[in-house]
């Protein structure tokens, strides 16, 4: 495996642990709300208290590209490897709710360097056709988001909810051990990179500005409907403390069916234009959340299926659209751009959904409300360019104006 390569099974792991490590308290808070915990018996209260966690998931990552540029990425995922894993560990030590949110809060500060600098690092490694490795990345996050609940009422169930935050933080920390010992493969990537072909900026900007929108909409999106999971699966199923681990399994199987969704969308956008893949993805995500908001029983587990298929499937797509339209000087910054943009929507999320259920006593107002978002991405679907020139980047020449004449629009068939 050649230096480069080295990197890409870190990475992928690294993605596991950002979204298992944001997303153990919306299944241990089904444990932490019986009578007599130190946190009360209201679902919505303890669940507030990762706002924190996601706001500063969000913020943080908007400088990790100005200061991966001054320390280094190697060094940075080391930081992101110690810092999650230890605040996990805290998590499992809090004994008041400031404690718990403080503790919650350092997990999303750190977190936050995963996406901007673990992306850009993948994407370089990964070389011309970077899709197989975007969507393969994808799975190992939605592995994260999968396990997540499952192993987390596993835990709960077997040691407490403590269990469910000491266990995995210490796995997180010993990992980024393990990474500290990797050779650094930035200058070997520098030298087998391809010359960045030079695209047209006006589709650049158009490319952009529909990324950046994206962004908004899906974090939302994303993040209330992996924070309500666990919540669905409950209400429907029917709640006992008896069935949390039936939940967990529930829960792990809906979200499996996006981490299948996300390796085959990875392996078609390196056939396809983007807007191909993203077109029939964003068609499926609007009744597929409708569905879901009125679905009985156990029919809830293959509506919440199709719906983690088209949520998690664009991800693959969005981070692919980076790759294709930002030169990798610029591309650490464009994520971390990208990812800030996206997490101020995934920060709204807790509050939304605990607002939410507060008030109506039921999910499918939330779910309702998503399914309008998924119109708005249906419409950037729509928007962003078609252009045969992502898969053979020499055409992009063609493309270019050029004293002699007006470009020439190369449109994909």
């Amino acid at each position: 495996m050649s230096q480069e390569r080295r990197i890409i099974p870190f990475i992928n792991t690294a993605h596991s642990f950002t979204h298992y490590a944001l997303l153990v308290l919306p299944t241990a808070v089904l444990a932490m709300t019986e009578p007599g915990g130190s946190f009360g018996t209201e679902y919505g209260p303890i669940l507030a208290l990762a706002t924190g966690m996601f706001v500063l998931y969000g913020l943080f990552s908007l400088p990790q590209g100005w200061i991966a540029q001054r320390v280094g990425r190697p060094a940075m995922m080391a930081v992101f490897f110690l810092g999650t894993g230890l605040s996990m560990v805290a998590t499992g030590f809090a004994s008041t709710p400031w404690m718990l949110a403080l503790a919650l809060a350092a997990t999303g500060l750190f977190a936050a360097i995963y996406h901007p600098i673990g992306t850009a690092m993948l994407v370089d490694a990964a070389g011309d056709k970077p899709g197989r490795a975007i969507g393969l990345n994808g799975v190992c996050g939605n592995l994260g988001v999968a396990l997540a609940p499952v192993m987390t009422a596993f835990l709960a169930h077997q040691g407490g909810w403590r269990f469910a935050f000491l266990v995995p933080g210490a796995i997180c920390a010993l990992v980024g051990l393990a990474w500290m010992r990797v050779p650094s493969p930035e200058a070997a990537i520098r030298r087998g990179a391809r010359p960045f072909p030079e695209i047209p900026r006006h589709l650049v900007r158009r490319a952009v500005v529909v990324l950046l929108l994206i962004a908004v909409v899906s974090g939302l999106v994303f993040n209330a409907f992996t924070l309500l999971l666990p919540k669905l699966m409950q209400e429907r199923l029917g709640g006992t403390p008896d069935l949390l681990p039936l939940v967990g399994a529930a829960a792990f199987a809906a979200t499996l069916c996006g981490a299948l969704t996300q390796f085959t969308v990875g392996r078609m956008i390196d056939r396809h234009t983007l807007r191909r893949v993203f077109l029939p993805i964003s068609v499926l995500l609007v009744p597929s959340l409708v569905a879901v908001s009125f679905a009985p029983g156990w029919l809830v587990l293959p509506c919440a299926a199709l719906v983690s298929a088209g949520i998690f499937g664009q991800v693959t797509v969005n981070e692919t659209m980076t790759a294709r339209y930002i030169s990798p000087a610029l591309r650490a910054r464009m994520y971390s751009v990208r990812f800030f943009v996206g997490f101020i929507g995934a920060a709204a999320a807790p509050p939304v959904v605990a607002w939410f259920y507060e008030h109506t006593g039921s999910l499918a107002a939330v779910t309702l409300m998503m399914a309008g978002f998924g119109v708005i991405t249906l419409l950037c679907a729509l928007a962003f360019p078609n252009r045969r020139e992502e898969l053979a980047p020499e055409l992009w020449a063609e493309a270019l104006p050029n004293r002699s004449g007006p470009a020439r629009v190369v449109a994909a068939e």
